[in-house]
């Protein structure tokens, strides 16, 4: 029979130094993550090669950065990040953002740091 989990239940990590993780779902074909970020915090800008995810905000204001644009997230907003897609998520707001990231398959030993797109508009000829 499922049982039921939850923050109390769910093996907890810290990430990023200030950052909470709890993993509600851990297994090879699917991930979902429970995070908090406090204000001025975020990710450091990643990859996956094969994982696809979907981040989901519950509370807060959060801004996904891709290496295509960024994206506002409010609570009950999302978005969805493709495989290969470079992206950051990043708390500009004043409080803790808390949101869900769903993944399929897992990130698990799927994930590789990358350096940050140029500013828009600031490419090789300077006028993107």
């Amino acid at each position: 029979m499922p049982e039921p989990i939850d923050r109390l239940r769910a093996p907890h990590h810290i990430w990023g130094e200030v950052s909470d993780g709890w993993r509600l779902v851990d297994q090879p074909g699917l991930s979902v993550v429970e995070e908090r970020v406090p204000a001025g915090a975020g990710e450091e800008w990643h990859v996956h090669a094969r994982a696809r995810q979907f981040f989901y905000v519950t509370e807060g204001e959060a801004v996904m950065r891709t290496a295509e644009g960024d994206v506002a997230l409010a609570p009950g907003r999302g978005t969805e990040i493709p495989a290969g897609l470079p992206h950051q998520i990043f708390n500009q707001g004043p409080g803790d953002v808390r949101f869900l990231v769903i993944s399929a398959p897992s990130t698990r030993g799927d994930r590789a740091a990358v350096a940050p797109p140029p500013p828009r508009g600031e490419g090789p000829t300077g006028t993107d």
